[in-house]
């Protein structure tokens, strides 16, 4: 898995109201950390759009609290996020969560169109990373 991009929602989804990507299984990484990109390609004007990833034992219970999120988004672009499961053992699917709000005149129904991908980053680059980290401090 570790050169593969698994899609927790689709690049060109348009969301107008909250809701959930597919369960995806990630029991098969032996690293379980990820780097997941959410990329938001088109937007209107005032309104949010909040992204969670979230974690299931199973794969139809999902726990009520997050294992991370993005910070608040309100424009287009790319942002980048680690998940580190490996203090979650008991996570063997994940799956991204939506919400998204608009205010101000106009149109009240908010509309992005987005994608989240997740790759798992390989053990050789956290290792780099921490060595570089070492050499720094």
């Amino acid at each position: 898995m570790t050169d593969t991009e698994i899609i927790l929602v689709p690049g060109s989804t348009v969301a107008t109201a909250k809701g959930d990507g597919p369960a995806v299984d990630v029991s098969g990484v032996p690293n379980r950390i990820f780097l997941i990109t959410l990329s938001i390609a088109k937007i209107i004007e005032q309104e949010s759009l909040d992204l969670s990833i979230f974690g299931s034992p199973d794969g139809t219970a999902w726990d009520a609290k997050s294992l991370a999120a993005f910070p608040q988004k309100f424009y287009c672009g790319e942002s980048p996020l680690l998940l580190d499961l490996k203090a979650h053992p008991e996570v063997k699917f994940v799956r991204a969560h939506w919400e998204v709000a608009r205010w101000g005149r106009g149109v009240e129904t908010p509309m992005f169109e987005f994608g989240v991908t997740m790759k798992e980053v390989p053990a050789e680059v956290l290792k780099e990373a921490a060595a570089e980290a070492r050499a720094r401090a």
